[in-house]
């Protein structure tokens, strides 16, 4: 007998009893962040998995499967230049529109093929921190000061924190680095511009589908992108279809059957399902469960079949870490989104407290907390806007919004998974450390 792992069985036995035996059902504090917890989660599952998460999946299966190791390599390897690397890295947040959990599949995809520790986290920290649309409304709501204090920050974090990762961990790079160089690259199955323009197609639907409402007052490109944002999204779907019979040699019937089917689920989404929110979802779940079929059952080609086993991978790995991680935001630090604000077992009124002012106390109790709440992407602009109007300092909103984005308690659980807790442990520090400096001499500065 193991007397190790009894006894490690044995006390979490203990634990589990104790939490169950000492719940206080009667407190009124409890049973709130249980609301939270449970509010936080249906929102998350209604806001964020259909459109969020699951073209991620698929993207980060491209990747994985249809972008060669030696693509990867020469951006993201150990062996690539680093101004090369950190540059494509630190920029690519920019194109994407994409939260703390949805950048994982792509980052785990790109870690898992070689790209090096460094551009690795450039890419993981700058792929929610800086997205054009998250700097825009920042500049729009927050002012220009911190919108481009927080351009700035999050381009120059995700280079900084990269290079001291690998340095830190820089005996694992070097070997990595001389496993690299063994490596022959086998000839491309496909141009590379065919590759490129699959991926960016499913970028770009996954970008247009997430496009945020706009301000109530603003009638400019971004309102009329968000009134055609769903027409816009079709378009670009039709441009997948023409790629999955072009590029991926797909049968055109199937592909035709699986397009008209996600045609009509729209159609009869929005005649029946009262509430307009949820109509969206009913066609990405028809497409991709479509896409997904046509994929598994495809004969001619096994990377197709590869593409979409590589994407279940992908999902079974990630999301049981992000529904424990939503579990345990919601019901320690409540759930606030839609004008809803539910408070977890910690109150709002505690934090909004800490954070007043410019201390640097302010500014890391900001940036620590920001660390473990979790934000969808472009919902951290109103709620900071909400702690301003609560007596927030200028410093702790930007260090705020430098480590908030970027980590989350469900991202962490999964970062932990895939680097190991030694890295994830370093990377958090380094972020919220970071986001900590800055937001103090933001403060002092404005």
């Amino acid at each position: 007998m193991d007397t190790k792992k009894e006894l490690k069985i044995l006390f979490w036995m203990i634990v589990v009893f104790a939490a169950v035996f000492f719940m206080p059902l009667g407190s009124e504090r409890f049973m709130t962040a249980v609301d939270a917890t449970l509010d936080l989660a249906k929102w998350y599952a209604q806001e964020h998995v259909v459109l969020c998460l699951l073209p991620a999946f698929f993207i980060a299966g491209v990747i994985a499967v249809f972008v060669s190791q030696s693509s990867v390599l020469k951006y993201f390897g150990a062996n690539a230049k680093k101004w090369l690397s950190y540059t494509v890295a630190a920029v690519s947040g920019g194109i994407l529109a994409v939260c703390s959990c949805t950048i994982l599949p792509l980052f785990t995809s790109i870690y898992k093929r070689g790209a090096g520790l460094g551009p690795a986290i450039a890419f993981l920290y700058s792929g929610p921190a800086i997205s054009i649309l998250s700097i825009i409304l920042t500049t729009r709501i927050l002012g220009i000061e911190m919108g481009i204090a927080r351009m700035v920050g999050a381009i120059g974090f995700s280079i900084v924190i990269g290079l001291v990762m690998a340095f830190i961990f820089r005996k694992e790079e070097k070997a990595k680095q001389e496993e690299h160089m063994n490596i022959v690259p086998p000839p491309e199955k496909r141009p590379m511009w065919q590759t490129s323009f699959h991926f960016f197609t499913l970028v770009l639907i996954l970008v247009f589908a997430n496009w945020g409402a706009p301000a109530a007052s603003d009638e400019g490109l971004w309102t009329l992108i968000f009134s055609y944002k769903w027409y816009i999204t079709g378009g670009f779907a039709l441009m997948l279809c023409w790629s999955l019979v072009k590029i991926l040699r797909l049968r055109p019937l199937w592909v035709f059957a699986g397009a008209v089917t996600t045609v009509v689920s729209a159609f009869l989404a929005d005649a029946f399902i009262v509430n307009a929110k949820l109509v969206p979802l009913v066609p990405m779940i028809v497409g991709i469960a479509s896409l997904s079929i046509i994929l598994l059952f495809d004969k001619k080609d096994e990377e197709n079949r590869e593409w979409a086993l590589s994407s279940w991978g992908f999902a079974k790995q990630i999301l049981p870490m992000l529904a424990i991680g939503v579990v345990t935001a919601g019901f320690l630090l409540g759930s606030t989104h839609d004008n809803t604000s539910i408070a977890g077992i910690i109150p709002n009124e505690w934090i909004e407290w800490a954070v007043g002012g410019n201390s640097l106390l302010s500014n890391f109790f900001a940036s620590f907390t920001g660390a473990f709440m979790y934000f969808a992407t472009l919902t951290e602009v109103p709620i900071i806007q909400g702690l301003l109007a609560s007596g927030m300092g200028k410093g702790p909103a930007l260090a705020l919004l430098l480590a908030g984005p970027s980590l989350s308690l469900p991202n962490m659980l999964v970062i932990q998974g895939v680097m190991g807790t030694k890295k994830t442990v370093f990377y958090v520090a380094l972020v919220i450390i970071m986001a900590t400096i800055s937001g103090f001499v933001f403060g002092n500065l404005f």
